[in-house]
């Protein structure tokens, strides 16, 4: 698998994407969510000229250099917030979310973002618990920032709290650089 930033001439591929995505919601009883629109072109272009959109690909299938999944982030508070990751179902199953959300989890530790956070549906079983199983956790209200809080209210002015959401994150290993000085432990002796 292959994760590169997004190209112009993949965005129309992101919004099919993200159609045959939202399909499984349909199956849950949550047709709102499968029929809603996919990200205008132009907010995509916008993510992509921002260097904020990524791409999963597989040079070495039939589809080639044609991107499979996609996620996009935004920087909220302290953290690199997953804005959305789709996958195209036809593929699903085979990681790319996963390593998508890698990616940018790399990416946040190697600039020094403690923490990749998201919003999803709680009880939907390939969002919240999937994201659990991956080391997100879900914030409670109190640890909310008013970044998220400001997500969460346009999720909901959106129609998204129909069903139970949720804000998570997972917290990062930031590694110090080069040039600080190494915790060293001292034990006693037993």
């Amino acid at each position: 698998m292959r994760i590169r930033f997004a190209r112009r001439s993949d965005l129309p591929l992101l919004q099919d994407i993200e159609c045959a995505a939202g399909e499984p919601f349909r199956t849950l009883g949550m047709a709102f969510v499968a029929d809603d629109d996919p990200p205008p072109l132009d907010l995509l272009e916008s993510y992509r000229l921002a260097g904020r959109c990524w791409v999963a690909t597989d040079p070495l299938s039939a589809t080639g250099d044609r991107p499979l999944g996609y996620v996009l982030a935004d920087p909220v508070d302290e953290a690199l917030h997953i804005e959305q990751v789709s996958v195209d179902p036809a593929v699903a199953r085979r990681g790319i979310g996963r390593a998508l959300i890698a990616h940018l989890a790399a990416l946040a530790t190697a600039r020094g973002t403690p923490a990749l956070t998201l919003t999803t549906f709680s009880e939907v079983p390939w969002n919240a618990p999937y994201y659990a199983r991956i080391g997100f956790r879900v914030l409670s209200e109190h640890e909310l920032t008013d970044g998220l809080r400001a997500i969460r209210a346009e999720e909901a002015h959106h129609g998204l709290d129909r069903w139970p959401r949720v804000c998570m994150r997972r917290d990062l290993m930031i590694v110090p650089p080069p040039d600080a000085s190494p915790i060293v432990a001292v034990s006693g002796g037993a």
